[in-house]
């Protein structure tokens, strides 16, 4: 399993963010696979770490057009900067 982990400094998030983001995250899990998608801001950062089986799925997602139409978005109007890494996970370990 694999986690990308997306760090940015914001800019303005508006309505046009909120909905290119559900948008965006309902289009990882229906059609490139993602297992699971957090997100959180504080203050003027925000983190979203999500789950893929695999890289191809991430690279597939990547590249997807509309998904690219956002990242271009998020460059332009809502983050002053960002951070993506991409990490496998060796373990894993939960409490009930």
């Amino acid at each position: 399993m694999y986690a990308v982990i997306f760090k940015a400094q914001i800019a303005e998030l508006n309505d046009e963010y909120s909905k290119t983001a559900a948008k965006m995250r309902e289009l990882a899990f229906s059609k490139y696979g993602c297992l699971d998608f957090v997100a959180v801001c504080e203050g003027e950062q925000e983190v979203a770490i999500s789950y893929w089986p695999d890289e191809q799925s991430i690279l597939a997602w990547k590249q997807d057009p509309e998904h690219l139409l956002a990242q271009q978005l998020g460059q332009k109007n809502w983050y002053q900067s960002y951070s993506v890494e991409v990490v496998e996970i060796k373990r894993q370990y939960r409490s009930n």
